[in-house]
């Protein structure tokens, strides 16, 4: 039988999904994480032939111990996965360390998470970037942001999500900043992009064809749900727009994705730009080498009508996607909430009103909630006016 080691199958809670998949489509799926083991979904026990705790999974000896006993136990392993950016790292060190050579080495993952290094390979795909520069001399900076104008984004240079960034309006901001960044830590600067954000996503085979896609637009900034504690809305859309198709497409390749989720994000410009291009040019921004985060694989669902962790199982096992792509699609939204902001209307009112429309609603996992919101609501509509809509009476604030 086909050995697959998944990492971490417990988290996000519901990425036991993509294990019973796996199992559904003959492997043997075997869990490594650090929850203990009464704690883990009880679909994600049915989904694993065997689950290794590791208590301390930041100490890699921990894991590596793991993967041995299981190649010890089952033999060769085909696959070490977790779909997960905090682990992306230590998932092909592990593939270089057992020799599992079906998706990219440390050193092509660790070169590739860096978002100084994602430039050249948009760059190569013939699409323009942002001006940047890395540095902590501060003479340095200022000379950039000279250049640019401001204001200039700061984030660090090997991150996930919105952590740790800042938009930086003037000098006075800039030195403030730098002078806070830890020794350790290597910060990119760029020139700000007025854009609206849009995501190109989805699965490629071994040959690194895009076997599936879709999109997202997010409406509220990121970096602020983040930094002001707001809610959050962004939307899986029923077809990905043609423009971002052909961009996002050169970039897989360029990439190099084989056997592979993709997150793409992109800016569409607001308003024409000196350097970048005319109004509605698609501008990138970073690479995320897995599936976007949270619950978003369910949203992808909820809009193409498909099963997408059947999708990617059906890559890891036959290289092809084997599922019906004919279905109807719509939007999907996720819409969130803060639990410290008084809202209209309650969720018993949204469930009661929207009753035909809601797929999924509950709390975040607590740590995802500063990039996403405490709760969520997520509904299927037939036109972007009813997401609005819907948008609307989930998120409208009494006033204070």
């Amino acid at each position: 039988m086909r050995n697959f080691i998944f990492i971490s199958p417990h988290f996000p809670d519901s990425y036991w999904k993509f294990c019973m998949a796996l199992k559904e489509h003959g492997f043997n799926v075997l869990g490594i994480g650090d929850a203990p083991y009464n704690e883990i979904p009880e679909q994600c026990k049915y989904a694993l032939t065997e689950y290794y705790l590791c208590s301390f999974m930041d100490e890699f000896e921990n894991e590596k111990r793991a993967v041995q006993y299981f190649r010890d136990k089952y033999g060769s392993i085909e696959f070490i996965e977790s779909n997960n950016e905090y682990w992306l790292r230590k998932d092909a060190r592990l593939r270089d360390i057992f020799q599992v050579n079906t998706s990219f080495s440390e050193e092509e993952v660790a070169y590739r998470m860096k978002k100084s290094n994602q430039k050249e390979f948009y760059e190569k795909a013939g699409v323009r970037c942002a001006r940047y520069i890395v540095s902590k001399d501060l003479d340095e900076i200022k000379e950039f942001a000279q250049k640019v104008n401001y204001p200039i984004f700061a984030k660090p240079n090997v991150g996930v999500g919105a952590q740790g960034t800042k938009k930086i309006d003037n000098e006075i901001e800039l030195e403030d900043f730098v002078l806070s960044i830890p020794k350790d830590s290597e910060y990119i600067f760029e020139e700000f992009v007025n854009g609206d954000l849009c995501s190109f996503d989805g699965i490629t085979n071994s040959n690194g064809d895009v076997v599936f896609e879709t999109s997202h637009m997010f409406y509220v900034n990121t970096a602020d749900v983040v930094n002001k504690n707001l809610d959050d809305m962004y939307c899986c859309l029923p077809h990905v727009p043609e423009d971002l198709k052909e961009i996002g497409e050169k970039c897989v390749k360029s990439f190099g994705l084989k056997r592979r989720f993709f997150h793409f994000e992109f800016f569409r410009l607001k308003e024409d730009h000196p350097y970048l291009g005319k109004k509605g040019t698609i501008v990138p921004l970073e690479a995320n080498l897995r599936v976007a985060g949270g619950y978003t694989p369910d949203l992808i669902n909820f809009a193409n009508s498909i099963d997408v962790y059947n999708l990617y199982a059906d890559i890891m096992a036959y290289d092809e996607n084997r599922q019906k792509m004919d279905y109807e699609k719509f939007y999907a939204v996720s819409c969130s909430r803060r639990y410290e902001y008084n809202y209209v209307h309650s969720k018993d009112e949204i469930l009661t009103k929207y009753h035909n429309n809601v797929c999924y609603f509950g709390d975040f996992p607590r740590a995802l909630r500063d990039d996403m919101g405490d709760s969520f609501f997520v509904g299927k509509f037939k036109s972007i006016e009813e997401v609005f809509e819907f948008d609307k009476f989930v998120r409208e604030k009494v006033e204070r």
